[in-house]
């Protein structure tokens, strides 16, 4: 038998990121491919929380695409759905010192949200 029932996620978000989520500004979560997070789909629900608070920030899963690297994602998505503050170069450098090369290397996951 298929489970169809939408999962809630629980990540972390740094601040600045959970405010432009929040505000409906990001609508492209960028994310390593970890085995966690390979049965993401449409229809989930992913509450944000930046860590150590009780902040939460419940958003819709619309869509999930799996890109090779970081930078094949910000050409495919356009930077500014996953930052409208910053330069793509920026956020290339920002998303690559959040997740070193052995990471980007098991693959970059673009995932449409909207605010729940």
């Amino acid at each position: 038998m298929t489970d169809t029932t939408a999962h809630v996620r629980e990540l972390n978000l740094y601040r600045k990121y959970f405010d432009l989520v929040a505000a409906g500004t990001k609508t492209i979560e960028v994310r390593v491919k970890y085995p966690h997070l390979e049965d993401l789909a449409t229809g989930d629900t992913i509450r944000f929380r930046i860590k150590g608070t009780d902040e939460t920030c419940d958003v819709r899963v619309l869509r999930v695409t799996e890109y090779k690297t970081f930078e094949e994602l910000l050409d495919g998505e356009g930077p500014s759905n996953i930052n409208p503050q910053a330069s793509r170069e920026e956020q290339l450098a920002n998303i690559r010192a959040i997740y070193g090369a052995e990471k980007e290397a098991l693959g970059a996951l673009a995932i449409e949200i909207a605010r729940s």
